[in-house]
């Protein structure tokens, strides 16, 4: 209600004094107010001295976090860590009682496992499983004519299977993953020609190439065989000396046989296998100048047939998770005699 500061009407002298002024007969209310006034202007200017707000300024705004709070300028890992780029999403208010410094660090990405360090740090092998399960529905594809240097060959082959329908594609990628595993925990540096990630091939040319684009110190072609029953044990095939258009395999002949020698002799020993009976003449050692992942390699380089599909006992310790695990230590153990691990 307005506050009326006319005099009041006239009183009976009976109840007031004539002479008594009108404003000492203010209602109690309005001596309350009055009396608070002054402790609500008091409270207004402790308000503005606190938060440094005047009257002509805005409201305060809240603190924004300094840079090295911000998700995206925490130092990514290693692998791929130069095109990490500041997040452009806003973090949103921290919850009551939480610090913005750990609500930032919530949201930071974990950083990647640097890699292990062991006597092939420095080194890079070239893993190559052989084929690709998808290479069945690709015929047209895999069967392009490429350049092998001496002659011109398929681009890929879709492989063998085991009786039971086993792809000898699905088996060349677990060993080489289980392979991987094994030298990379001693250090090294491990490529692979492909890992499920494409439809079909590589073709041949490709998988040579990535060898030797990847200057690596050893490369591996993982395989297994797919010849009639009662032939059976691995073996390893080496490249001959050829040199005709891309091939030019003088240089790494030396090499690749012993990376051969390696090999063969400690998966003969991991696994239990014996040195195929059917060709190489019991040494497990074969060479031969018609494949182009040999022809035109210029890496240390050699394939392996781990054993043949189409026997029933290869069979079984071909697609025995175990046994695959114990190739995969042949294949490594081998691997790191020959780069001196």
């Amino acid at each position: 209600m307005p506050y009326d500061d006319s005099p009041p009407p006239p009183e009976s002298a009976s109840a007031v004094s004539p002479d008594r002024p009108w404003f000492t007969r203010r209602p109690t209310l309005a001596v309350a107010v009055a009396a608070l006034a002054p402790t609500c202007l008091a409270g207004w200017v402790l308000t503005q001295v606190l938060t440094g707000a005047g009257p002509d300024e805005p409201e305060p705004r809240p603190i924004a976090l300094p840079a090295s709070h911000s998700a995206g300028s925490h130092t990514a890992g290693s692998h791929g860590a130069a095109d990490a780029k500041p997040s452009t999403t806003t973090p949103s208010p921290a919850s009551p009682g939480t610090s913005a410094s750990a609500s930032a660090s919530a949201s930071a990405p974990a950083t990647a496992a640097p890699p292990a360090k062991g006597p092939l740090t420095g080194r890079t092998v070239v893993i190559d499983p052989g084929h690709n399960t998808g290479n069945f529905k690709h015929t047209s594809e895999i069967n392009r004519q490429v350049d092998i240097g001496t002659n011109r060959k398929e681009c890929d082959t879709t492989g063998t299977t085991t009786n039971s329908g086993y792809m000898e594609a699905e088996f060349t990628l677990d060993v080489s993953r289980r392979t991987r595993t094994l030298l990379e925990a001693k250090g090294a540096k491990v490529v692979f020609t492909h890992d499920a990630d494409r439809p079909w091939g590589p073709c041949i040319d490709e998988r040579a190439r990535i060898g030797n684009e990847a200057n690596a110190d050893a490369v591996v072609s993982v395989h297994a065989d797919g010849v009639s029953a009662g032939n059976r044990g691995f073996h390893l095939i080496l490249p001959a000396t050829v040199k005709g258009g891309a091939a030019d395999t003088a240089k790494i002949v030396g090499p690749s046989r012993t990376l051969g020698e390696r090999i063969a002799g400690n998966f003969a020993r991991s696994t239990g296998s014996s040195p195929a009976n059917y060709l190489g003449g019991g040494t497990g050692l074969v060479v031969r100048d018609d494949l182009g992942g040999l022809n035109l390699s210029t890496r240390p380089k050699v394939f392996i047939e781990c054993g043949n599909m189409r026997d029933a006992k290869d069979a079984a310790l071909l697609t025995s998770p175990e046994w695959r695990q114990k190739a995969a230590e042949g294949i490594a153990n081998g691997i790191v005699g020959f780069l001196g691990g």
